[in-house]
């Protein structure tokens, strides 16, 4: 422990050789979010011991039943930021509208947005969740509008995500690598752990929830029927798969060990242009991804590229390593050209 960089160095540390963020605004913004996600991961230890387990018998903006946790994390996360200064607002997956800041309080000049609890649908059953989160500038004045938020991904000053699992990590960018540190209960502090974490170029292993199968499009299919025909087939190697249906949990063992995650488009709902929320989870994790050396495309856009058309978009991800992820690009271009 004695040699361990706490993330309160890290931070200053790295704004200090960038010679950027001089206030200072931005380290403290981070700690704001920290401060909020030190509260989850107590709660979500807490398990049922405290009763916020189970539904909150309520709907989010997308039409999603919330658990009594989706709107505690939302709660902590706008309690923890509201009144510092350092937001100028911010918006919720778990909100309608971009939430403001109360008029007594100062604002700042970044804008927050977040996923407070990510992967909710696992909490009953004990496995893993977390917190993601993006932060733009906000350029347009203290009081944004709507389209202040529709920012591309590439806009991003920071994203991270906070994943609550046996112990309660935080994987952070700010656009120069990505670190991952582990909290200390007993000190109350995260402590650098993963340096310069980094994607393999090459995996043998992919995350799809395979139950989608029969609605996916013909560019998902092939890649997919490869991997599992394995060494009798055209890749002629053996290939794992995972699924948690946790999207921060899914990421972090992609920076870990390697691999490719998916959530491709699909036919099931031919409404909805994707399943993840481009602003709250889609640009942060890409952010993340390419930091690390990785790809994050729909099949046939870049997700940092995309242009927002409003605060709740969803978009297909496909993310990780970078030439199984260039090959199933290459696919979508095969598949349109035939079209």
């Amino acid at each position: 422990m004695a040699n361990l960089i706490s993330l309160s160095q890290f931070i200053t540390e790295q704004q200090r050789q960038l010679s950027t963020d001089t206030t200072g605004e931005l380290s403290a913004l981070l700690n704001d979010i920290i401060t909020a996600c030190k509260k989850i991961s107590h709660l979500v230890n807490q398990g049922d011991l405290v009763g916020t387990w189970g539904s909150a018998d309520s709907e989010n903006i997308q039409g999603e039943v919330q658990k009594k946790l989706d709107i505690i994390s939302n709660n902590y996360m706008v309690d923890a930021l509201k009144w510092t200064g350092h937001v100028a607002g911010m918006a919720s997956e778990e909100e309608d509208d971009p939430i403001e800041i109360p008029a007594q309080y100062p604002r700042g000049k970044y804008l927050a947005l977040f996923d407070p609890l990510d992967g909710s649908s696992n909490i009953d059953v004990n496995l893993t969740v977390g917190t993601i989160f993006s932060i733009l500038r906000c350029d347009h004045g203290i009081k944004p509008t709507v389209e202040d938020f529709l920012q591309k991904g590439s806009k991003q000053v920071c994203a991270g995500f906070v994943l609550y699992g046996p112990s309660t990590m935080l994987i952070l960018t700010t656009g120069h690598g990505v670190n991952g540190f582990t909290l200390d209960r007993e000190v109350g502090e995260f402590y650098l752990t993963h340096p310069n974490m980094s994607i393999a170029e090459d995996t043998q292993e992919f995350a799809i929830n395979m139950s989608n199968q029969r609605f996916w499009e013909k560019p998902v299919q092939q890649y997919i029927a490869e991997c599992v025909q394995g060494t009798d087939g055209p890749r002629e190697k053996d290939f794992n798969m995972r699924w948690i249906a946790s999207l921060v949990a899914e990421v972090y063992r992609v920076l870990t060990r390697g691999g490719i995650f998916m959530y491709p488009y699909d036919l099931k709902d031919p409404s909805k242009e994707g399943r993840l929320r481009l602003l709250y989870e889609a640009n942060p994790i890409g952010f993340i991804v390419e930091q690390a050396g990785g790809l994050c495309s729909t099949g046939r856009q870049r997700i940092m590229d995309i242009d927002p058309k409003e605060i709740h978009q969803r978009v297909p991800v496909i993310l990780g390593a970078k030439n199984e992820v260039d090959r199933i690009i290459s696919y979508h271009k095969e598949f349109d050209l035939c079209k």
